[in-house]
């Protein structure tokens, strides 16, 4: 399994992602001499360059089914691991239901003061996700019925699970853009589809 960084967010925290077709992401999220793991993939390099950033608070699983390495880290670590949360105590973020079904339980994260939002499922930046055209796309299963919750947000960062982030006006244009013309966009999803893990 090959690994790399990305999303480098300086003293605030930084991205690591799997090449792969589904381009798994994780991130290490920092605040106030704090940082939590978000959705993370057991990398040494990554959990090293992450404690240099602060005392490790929390690991966050913002989707019931992103188990990856969740569990494992937060004992190893000693900290709390929190699923799909509506609430991390003693942080800055702030947790935006994203979804709340039986089957897809996900919780996505607002950093108010970098403005910076963290979706581990409903939005990504892959080809599986935007069809290889799109900047931002929305998840296939939820394109007829996009997620509203975070259509109130203009991110400065936005991070996904799936891919890497964005930086400046293209977050925020990408993630409205994706919501939008989420209907609009299935068809060439749906074609691209059988394709997309060769790019």
């Amino acid at each position: 399994m090959r690994l790399s960084f990305c999303n480098d967010l300086g003293r605030h925290g930084f991205s690591w992602i799997v090449d792969e077709p589904m381009t798994r992401t994780a991130h290490a999220l920092a605040a106030a001499g704090n940082v939590w793991l978000v959705d993370p993939i057991d990398w040494p390099d990554a959990i090293d360059r992450a404690l240099a950033l602060g005392e490790p608070a929390g690991v966050l699983q913002l989707l019931d089914r992103h188990n990856r390495d969740c569990g494992a880290l937060a004992e190893r670590l000693g900290v709390p691991h929190l699923v799909a949360p509506d609430e991390v105590p003693g942080s800055p973020f702030e947790c935006i239901a994203v979804k709340r079904m039986k089957r897809w339980r996900e919780t996505a994260l607002w950093l108010p003061e970098t403005r910076t939002l963290v979706v581990a499922e409903a939005v990504g930046t892959n080809a599986f996700y935007t069809g290889g055209k799109d900047l931002v796309g929305v998840h296939i299963l939820l394109r007829l019925t996009p997620p509203k919750a975070l259509a109130a947000y203009e991110p400065d960062r936005l991070l996904v699970g799936h891919g890497e982030g964005l930086q400046g006006a293209a977050a925020a244009t990408g993630l409205r853009h994706a919501l939008r013309h989420s209907r609009r966009g299935l068809p060439q999803v749906l074609v691209r589809l059988p394709f997309a893990g060769r790019s």
